[in-house]
């Protein structure tokens, strides 16, 4: 059985970004009643030369989101600006993302396969297929991001554990 585009990527980004937005309330559930911990929070890293909790967020986003954006257009580029400063409006940008997500359908997405488009960051140009870009540099990138989310929020404190990383399955129906 071949798999789709959408699925290899849209319909796991969904799942990522679910889980996301979930240990993000979770964690904003637990500090919530502790003064200035959320405030801490996007600025926590978890060793000096990282980028803080926000980066993190912002590049879920951008890996996901973006990243189909960037498909589209034929061009992605690291994002450069932090996005929001505060928890709640991290929080937001991951709800309009998911939203964005949803909206897309399996036949646009499909309909990118074998499109070509290049990650560009200065003077480096990479070609890639749209499929390509997926798979082998926005799915590992947004992984990244989301785990050193999670492990910040973790690293501080908050009760997660593995489920509240993963989101909801796909199961069969």
């Amino acid at each position: 059985m071949a798999i789709s585009l959408y699925d290899a990527s849209v319909a796991g980004f969904i799942q990522s970004l679910q889980g996301v937005a979930h240990f993000l309330e979770k964690g904003r559930a637990h500090f919530a009643d502790k003064e200035g911990a959320l405030a801490e929070i996007v600025d926590a890293r978890l060793w000096a030369d990282m980028l803080p909790f926000r980066f993190q967020i912002v590049s879920v986003v951008h890996h996901s989101q973006g990243a189909i954006e960037g498909v589209k257009k034929g061009t992605f580029s690291p994002r450069v600006e932090l996005g929001p400063q505060d928890y709640a409006g991290l929080q937001k940008m991951v709800a309009d993302a998911l939203a964005a997500l949803k909206a897309m359908t399996r036949e646009e997405i499909d309909a990118l396969e074998g499109k070509d488009m290049a990650f560009e960051f200065r003077d480096v140009k990479l070609p890639f297929t749209a499929e390509n870009f997926l798979m082998s540099f926005s799915i590992p990138n947004l992984q990244f991001h989301a785990t050193t989310a999670y492990d910040i929020l973790r690293s501080k404190g908050a009760p997660l554990g593995k489920r509240d990383f993963t989101g909801p399955m796909r199961i069969k129906k």
